[in-house]
């Protein structure tokens, strides 16, 4: 069992900013920029090498959605990364699909790599994860 099947499973806390019959929306502890949320499929599939049609649909057509709900619980993100690492020689190590909308803003002081590898739990605090999840939230 995976930490995102015992997120999904309400054994571990989260900050949920979207949840539906087919996926959970939540924070990223890490924090990379200020709304990083990640998107997992109920579903549990290992990669995107397991989805099939109906899963992939179900999916990865609600990523504009969030996104567009993270944009806007926010004016100063301008842009956002969309990410999913899928095998361990692609940087996947928690081994459950996932994908990680990661907000950009100007002068962030990241690299325009798609793939940053930040931890910035430290500067957060549980009042900080809640106000941004339901900042975000809200705009569904």
């Amino acid at each position: 069992m995976t930490i995102f099947d015992k997120i999904i499973a309400g054994e571990i806390p989260s900050y949920k900013v979207y949840e539906d019959d087919d996926i959970l929306a939540f924070l990223d502890i890490s924090q990379v920029t200020p709304g990083h949320t990640l998107v997992v499929p109920k579903q549990p599939v290992t990669d995107i090498f397991s989805y099939d049609d109906d899963l992939a649909q179900k999916v990865l057509l609600k990523l504009p959605k969030i996104a567009r709900a993270i944009k806007a619980s926010n004016n100063k993100i301008s842009g956002i990364n969309i990410q999913s690492n899928n095998g361990p020689s692609a940087g996947q190590t928690v081994l459950y699909s996932h994908w990680h909308l990661i907000p950009r803003y100007d002068n962030d002081g990241l690299n325009d790599k798609l793939a940053p590898t930040i931890d910035n739990s430290a500067e957060f605090s549980a009042e900080r994860y809640q106000t941004i999840a339901n900042a975000i939230a809200s705009q569904f």
